[in-house]
C-alpha cells in the first residue's frame, strides 16, 4: 500500500434538496482534488437531506429513496468522481423494490465499488437494518463503512476490523441533541444565524458537552483499540429543527486527531494515510493479543436487539 489521501467535509445539508446538495458534494470534491485529495468522504444522507425524513409518511420517503446503482444519484456521484480522477462516499435513503435502507455508496470514475446498509437505522420506522458488514479496497486499503449508530455498537467496530479494514469510514447526523447524559442538548437556531457576529458564543455550545466533548469520550477509542483509521463526517448548521455542530475529523490507528474541520460553514480537511502506522499502533498488538476461546461464546449468545434513541420522542417512534 502506498499513502492515501483522504479528505473529510462537512457542510450545510438541504432537506430534501438533492440539486444543491449534489452541486456542494461536487465543489467540495473539485478542491480537495485539487489539493491532491484520493478520497474524499461526505455524512450520512449527504445527498437528500437526513432529519426531516422522521416526519415523512412512508409513500413520501419511498418517493425520493432511489434503487443503487441505478438510480440518479448513484449515477451523478459516478459522473463526479471520475471529473476529478477521485473516489466518493456519499449517502443517501435506498429504494430496493419496495423496501427502503439507509446507504452509503463508495464510487469511482470508473462505477460503483461499494454499497453499505446502516444496520441500526432510527430516523423512520419503515426504514430497513442492513443484514452484512462491508469490506473493500481503495487502491489497496481495505475500508469499511459504518453509518452513525452503528459506530455506538463496539462490536461492529472490531468486527469490520477482524474482516481486514484498514480505514472505517464513519458519515454520521449526530450530536447536539437532547439526552439523559449530562451536559446534552439542541443549540439555539439564533446562535448559528449569529455566528458571524458571535462565533465565540457558538465555538462553546459545538465544542463542550452538547458536541465535541462528547464525541472525544468515545470516537478515539475506536481508532485506538482497533488499530484502524477513523474518517468521520459530519454536517454543520442546520439540519431540519436542529443545529448540527460539523468537526468532520480524520483519525490514526493510535487515536490521535490528524485533521479537523474547525469552521463555523462548509469545510473540508485532508489527511495522509501511512501503512506503518497500522501495525506500530498499540491496538494492532492487543488485536493480536485476543484470547476468543474465553468470550467467543460470551459474545455470541443470543441477545434481543432493543434500539432506543433518547432525542427521539415516543411521537416520532410511532410514526
Amino acid at each position: 500500500m502506498e499513502p492515501l489521501k483522504i479528505a473529510t467535509v462537512q457542510f450545510e445539508t438541504r432537506d430534501n434538496d438533492k440539486v444543491y446538495n449534489l452541486s456542494v458534494i461536487r465543489e467540495m470534491c473539485r478542491k480537495a482534488s485539487a489539493e491532491g485529495a484520493d478520497v474524499v468522504a461526505f455524512h450520512e444522507c449527504s445527498v437528500c437531506g437526513y432529519t426531516f425524513a422522521k416526519d415523512l409518511s412512508r409513500e413520501e420517503l419511498l418517493a425520493i429513496a432511489e434503487p443503487i446503482p441505478s438510480g440518479e444519484s448513484t449515477r451523478a456521484l459516478i459522473d463526479i468522481a471520475k471529473e476529478f480522477a477521485i473516489t466518493l462516499l456519499a449517502g443517501f435513503f435506498e429504494r430496493d423494490g419496495d423496501r427502503i435502507y439507509k446507504a452509503q455508496v463508495c464510487v469511482d470514475g470508473s462505477g460503483l465499488k461499494a454499497k453499505y446498509r446502516k444496520l441500526h437505522p432510527f430516523i423512520h420506522p419503515n426504514i430497513l437494518p442492513g443484514d452484512q458488514y462491508v469490506v473493500f479496497e481503495i487502491k489497496g486499503w481495505k475500508c469499511g463503512i459504518l453509518i452513525c449508530y452503528d459506530n455506538n455498537i463496539i462490536e461492529n467496530v472490531r468486527a469490520t476490523a477482524l474482516l481486514g479494514a484498514d480505514i472505517i469510514f464513519m458519515p454520521h447526523v449526530t450530536m447536539c441533541t437532547p439526552s439523559p447524559r449530562p451536559g446534552a442538548g439542541l443549540i439555539d437556531p439564533v446562535l448559528w444565524e449569529n455566528r458571524e457576529n458571535d462565533p465565540t458564543t457558538l465555538r462553546q455550545e459545538f465544542d463542550g458537552l452538547k458536541g465535541r466533548a462528547w464525541l472525544m469520550k468515545w470516537l478515539p477509542a475506536r481508532a485506538y483499540d482497533n488499530a484502524v483509521y477513523v474518517v468521520f463526517s459530519n454536517p454543520i448548521g442546520r439540519d431540519y429543527n436542529e443545529i448540527k455542530n460539523g468537526c468532520s475529523m480524520i483519525l490514526d490507528p493510535f487515536g490521535d486527531i490528524v485533521a479537523e474541520c474547525r469552521k463555523l460553514g462548509d469545510d473540508f480537511v485532508i489527511a495522509t494515510a501511512i501503512p506503518e502506522k497500522l501495525r506500530q499502533a498499540g491496538g494492532y498488538r492487543y488485536r493480536n493479543a485476543r484470547r476468543p476461546e474465553l468470550y467467543a461464546d460470551i459474545i455470541g449468545q443470543p441477545h434481543e436487539s432493543n434500539q432506543k434513541v433518547a432525542w427521539l420522542t415516543e411521537t416520532t417512534n410511532s410514526k
